[in-house]
């Protein structure tokens, strides 16, 4: 036996017994099993070897993405730099902002007006072709390794698009393809899903099953009617589900973002969300990664609240994703911002604060999608706020209807819950906009105080924190999206604009609002990578000031003591404390008083004990 071949079978020994329980509890298909563990193998021997290197290094050193020098970005190929290629010829940009993650939006092939922004996959294993090939693919890989970067990918497990060959098939009729759908010949089960099933989409894409006249028959779509849900009752669909994660690992990606997990098991009665099985196929799927590509992470997107998405990390002993969406706490920092009140994010950020060390989540302000405000509304009500009023008061905030600063548009408004989501890019919500647009530079500068103030409490929590790419140079928003036919009913292209190159250019004049944000975010990350204390061993807990409107974060480890103070009032206020012993200033240098701090309006401070 080779020493790759002894390195294959020693991970197989390790999680076999259970991998085969698992699987057979869930499929009794002993043939499909050993078919899986067959191919498997031969995905691990098309393994690249510096691939090969790179998971033994990783083995190793099992908590590597856990060090306070992460830091991701997201970005869409074609909007960052055209395609992939265009990718790796800026890289050296993206580690000037100190990038070391790189999140690359959906670039399968998905059919052009029928995409749900790259979502609605047609071929798992073909890159768009404007966007690249997959070998092209794999260079940017290789390159991003040789820069110790990683390379981020979605893989859209829970459905196909209808375009893809396995739905063209069962469109056709073919029962062997149809199976690997929910097909339906008339509505009576249909209809009984429809009453426990909640809608996602309930204004766009109403109901959960759509009718194809052509095949006269219904099939399940919970998100919109050219995405077809996967049964993964069928052992064929879980097989080659899984063939195709290896393959995609197989051309370097270092962390797979499993999309929209918790809908990937359905049973009729029930909400098809969360279900115990979902976390028997993540937990069969880290076992397979573990045993082809241990370098490969998985990052769930599990937007739910904290009590439902701790599940998803599985446990010490028993795994499932490496990360998971700190969701909740950014939709509630930017419900702060609207009511500057911190009550609800001190209180949720004490949940995670007292979450066992080795969960790790990722933080942000922004992302490619809508904020929802899927807040804790019972709190809220405690505190005089009811849930649709309060919703309607967000969205007035953030449109600027109000007369605040905010600017973006709604998602999704339904006017008959009177519930919407809302869309802009973190410089634009900030108010960067609306002072450009009204030429205030007082209102500006606080603006982009502001900016910086949310980016430098994001870098506070424990965890990887990630940007949207444009938000290191402030961009605001694009409404060029409404030109554009295929684009034009989706508003979260507001927040999706190109990245304006020419505006980059600024980065380095701290007189323009390029150059402020991105040099004042440079300063923010070499700290945090610099300091022991953002080291995700550190324990990090909420200090009362004594004002509402101001959140303190204190981090401690090995005798240092940190504190982020971060004002989300509008106003000038006092963060009432006093500690003992001599602090310095983070950002100047500067030895500080810890006793009734003054804090200027959105302002913020980073002090640590000397």
């Amino acid at each position: 036996m080779s020493k790759a071949d002894e390195i294959f079978q020693r991970r197989m020994n390790r999680h076999h017994d259970e991998l085969r329980w698992l699987y057979m509890e869930l499929y009794q298909n002993g043939d499909m099993f050993a078919e899986l563990c067959e191919t498997m193998h031969e995905y691990y021997k098309k393994r690249r070897q510096q691939l090969k290197n790179r998971d033994e290094r990783r083995e190793e050193n099992p908590g590597w993405f856990k060090k306070n020098d992460m830091l991701g970005m997201m970005m869409y190929i074609d909007n960052f730099a055209g395609n992939l290629n265009g990718v790796k010829e800026k890289l050296p940009y993206l580690r000037s902002a100190n990038v070391n993650c790189i999140h690359l939006m959906p670039f399968l092939d998905s059919p052009k007006g029928r995409s749900d922004g790259g979502y609605a996959v047609a071929d798992f294993r073909r890159v768009k072709p404007e966007l690249g090939t997959m070998e092209d693919l794999a260079d940017l890989a290789d390159a991003c390794h040789k820069k110790d970067m990683n390379l981020c990918m979605d893989f859209v497990m829970n459905h196909t698009s209808e375009d893809h060959d396995w739905a063209v098939r069962a469109r056709q009729g073919d029962g062997e393809y149809m199976s690997r759908y929910f097909f339906y010949d008339n509505y009576d089960i249909p209809g009984k899903y429809e009453e426990t099933v909640p809608q996602v989409f309930p204004t766009t894409a109403p109901g959960n099953f759509t009718w194809l006249p052509d095949a006269g028959r219904y099939v399940l779509t919970t998100f919109y009617p050219y995405q077809w849900d996967l049964n993964y009752k069928n052992s064929r669909v879980f097989n080659e589900m899984m063939y195709n994660f290896l393959f995609l690992a197989n051309q370097g990606i270092d962390i797979i973002r499993i999309d929209a997990v918790p809908y990937i098991w359905k049973e009729l009665g029930t909400s098809c969300r969360n279900l115990p099985k979902v976390h028997t196929i993540v937990r069969m799927m880290r076992m397979i990664g573990e045993i082809v590509c241990p370098s490969v992470l998985l990052l769930g997107e599990v937007v739910m609240e904290p009590e439902k998405v701790v599940p998803y990390f599985g446990t010490v002993e028993k795994p499932e994703c490496h990360m998971l969406y700190n969701v909740t706490t950014m939709a509630t920092t930017w419900n702060c911002v609207a009511t500057r009140d911190i009550r609800l994010l001190k209180k949720q950020m004490d949940i995670v604060n007292a979450l066992p060390k080795e969960y790790t989540f990722l933080n942000y302000l922004r992302c490619h999608d809508d904020i929802g405000w899927g807040l804790d509304y019972p709190t809220l009500q405690q505190w005089g706020m009811q849930e649709v009023p309060h919703k309607r008061f967000l969205n007035d905030y953030f449109t600027g209807r109000t007369g605040s600063v905010s600017r973006g548009e709604l998602y999704n408004d339904d006017p008959v819950t009177q519930d919407a989501r809302f869309c802009g890019t973190t410089a634009s919500m900030c108010g960067v906009e609306s002072a450009l647009d009204v030429h205030d530079p007082a209102r500006l500068e606080e603006a982009v105080r502001m900016d910086l103030m949310l980016h430098a409490y994001m870098l506070t929590q424990s965890g990887i924190p990630m940007l949207y790419s444009g938000d290191e140079i402030g961009q605001l928003n694009d409404y060029s999206y409404k030109e554009d036919p295929d684009k034009a009913p989706d508003s979260r292209y507001v927040h999706r604009g190109a990245f304006c190159w020419e505006l980059a250019e600024n980065r380095g004049d701290t007189d323009s609002v390029q150059g402020r944000i991105f040099q004042g975010l440079n300063k923010l990350e070499k700290i945090r990578k610099r300091e022991k204390i953002f080291e995700a061993s550190a324990d990090t807990y909420t200090y009362d000031v004594h004002d509402d409107s101001i959140l303190c974060i204190m981090r401690e480890k090995d005798g240092e003591k940190f504190f982020g103070i971060f004002n989300f009032s509008d106003q000038e206020r006092t963060a009432w404390m006093q500690e003992d012993g001599a602090f310095v200033n983070l950002l100047t240098g500067e030895e500080i008083v810890v006793k009734d701090i003054l804090m200027p309006a959105h302002d913020f401070c980073w002090i640590k004990n000397m």
